[in-house]
């Protein structure tokens, strides 16, 4: 029997790395740039992009945050001030010295060595330091407390293996920053805005996460505690989808941030950040696409609904159109968690099938198909991109506009079922070193990519057995989940030491 013709080869049991590779290519997401490790997003990968930041500032917003905007550019002293941070960071950083140009004596330019900067400026990974100095400017009294900002910007890490959208040195992200008067309003406002990524990622990207603190070793520089949210794709590995980090006091006593208290006393105040980027973007492909390309969830999709009109002959194109774009009416003024239905008519005066299957490989959740046949009986012929390419359902056309939104909540809805069982049905508690390291070993040779999924093991709580296991296997704590049940039992590692919970163990992005 002939293997089934895909749209993308190689297909994810092929070979999962390249052929999410060509998914993103396929899909007209992003491209590469001639910057290393650097990319171009594209329109249709863009507009991803634009509905996950409008669900998430909503729901920021919601939450009492502001936005506001802070320089891309850091005085080195600002990251020295803080140990553990400048320490996670220095490997990662770009650093400008210079302020100006100039043709040297081969006619080629170079900085100008009378240009040199008195102090270095770190191009921002991320904003604690520089925004621990601007609140320090703001906070005098308790009465200036709480702040509660967000930055919606770029930041820039060196990135020696970079992957469009997972890993590339510059990503667009959005940070929160906050300052608290008490550590018990910032531990409520770090546990608060884990569940706002938790919220976001099952509603608007269909991902079911796993929710838990990071084990010392993963937790964030300067941070007392890290918050995560956790997502398997398809590979089985997982994504770390989200964090949200209780900084404590270590990034006000680095910056100054302090008040006057209610006591009449100087405190310093209590720090929290967060943020997710457009790894989400990476996170949603390698789960949600498939063989054939993308597919996008219908919350987070550009466009909801492409009409394809069908025109064989020059004389039949007019009532053709006339009738896509009266069904194209119909449709935006229905609303889609309350924003009106998107809409796209492809007038493009290329074949019907490259037409369709470039919305195929874009992942569009529903494809209508409109022609003269259908004219006659009036109807149109409808796919959605959760099923089969070849299913089409042929529907009244009276009945496409009222019934989209249940459509397009249904893939919704399905899109994350599917998530869930694959999570499910990967995810085991396993008891022996044995058993967890057959687990985590590759099966079959010829794909090394392929190993078990997630495990709930015991850990004793050491890091030398969590190096350990990592050094072995590449397998790491991702998160000690939070409704974790208190279990006595003996750490996976082997050295024989109590444990009482298990944590999650997986191979990661």
């Amino acid at each position: 029997m002939s293997e089934t013709k895909t749209a993308i080869t190689p297909t994810r049991a092929q070979d999962f790395p390249e052929w999410y590779q060509q998914v993103v290519r396929a899909a007209d997401l992003a491209e590469n740039s001639d910057v290393r490790g650097c990319m171009v997003i594209k329109p249709w990968g863009y507009g991803i992009w634009e509905n996950m930041q409008r669900g998430l500032d909503r729901f920021f917003k919601e939450t009492g945050h502001r936005n506001a905007y802070f320089p891309l550019l850091i005085p080195l002293s600002y990251l020295e001030k803080e140990a553990a941070h400048v320490e996670g960071f220095a490997k990662e950083c770009a650093v400008v010295t210079h302020h100006r140009l100039e043709v040297g004596a081969d006619g080629k330019m170079r900085p100008a060595p009378a240009a040199q900067l008195a102090e270095p400026l770190v191009v921002r990974p991320t904003s604690e330091t520089i925004i621990g100095a601007t609140y320090a400017k703001w906070v005098q009294s308790y009465r200036d407390l709480p702040i509660l900002i967000n930055q919606w910007a770029n930041v820039f890490r060196w990135e020696m293996r970079p992957r469009v959208f997972l890993r590339t040195a510059e990503f667009l992200w959005q940070e929160g920053h906050t300052a608290h008067e008490t550590e018990a309003e910032a531990l409520e406002e770090t546990q608060k805005m884990l569940g706002v990524y938790e919220k976001f990622a099952r509603e608007f990207l269909a991902l079911p996460v796993f929710t838990g603190e990071k084990t010392e070793s993963e937790r964030f520089p300067g941070a007392i505690k890290t918050l995560c949210i956790e997502a398997m794709v398809q590979d089985r590995k997982a994504i770390q989808a989200g964090t949200s980090h209780f900084l404590g006091q270590n990034f006000a006593k680095a910056s100054g941030i302090q008040f006057l208290s209610r006591e009449n006393k100087m405190e310093f105040a209590w720090t929290t950040s967060w943020g997710v980027s457009t790894r989400l973007i990476g996170a949603a492909i390698m789960m949600h696409a498939d063989d054939d390309g993308m597919i996008v969830p219908p919350r987070i999709a550009p466009t909801h609904v492409v009409i394809l009109p069908v025109t064989p002959k020059p004389e039949t194109r007019e009532p053709v159109l006339a009738a896509a774009e009266k069904l194209a009416t119909e449709l935006r003024a229905q609303k889609f968690h309350g924003a009106a239905v998107e809409v796209e008519i492809d007038k493009r005066d290329i074949g019907g099938g490259v037409k369709n299957w470039e919305w195929i490989k874009k992942g569009v959740p529903v494809r209508i198909e409109i022609g003269p046949r259908d004219l006659e009986k009036n109807s149109v012929a409808l796919s959605r991109r959760d099923q089969g390419v070849k299913e089409k359902q042929f529907v009244p056309v009276s009945d496409v506009a009222p019934q989209i939104v249940e459509t397009l909540q249904s893939i919704q809805d399905n899109l994350f079922s599917r998530a869930l069982a694959l999570r499910e049905a990967h995810t085991r508690d396993i008891a022996t070193r044995e058993e967890f390291y057959n687990f985590f070993t590759p099966q079959n040779n010829s794909k090394p990519e392929i190993h078990g999924g997630f495990a709930r093991s015991h850990w004793c709580g050491s890091a030398d057995c969590e190096a350990k296991i990592k050094e072995d296997l590449k397998v790491t704590i991702r998160c000690i989940p939070f409704d974790a049940p208190e279990e006595h039992g003996t750490c996976v590692c082997g050295c024989g030491r109590a444990s009482k919970r298990r944590v999650l163990w997986a191979k990661s992005y």
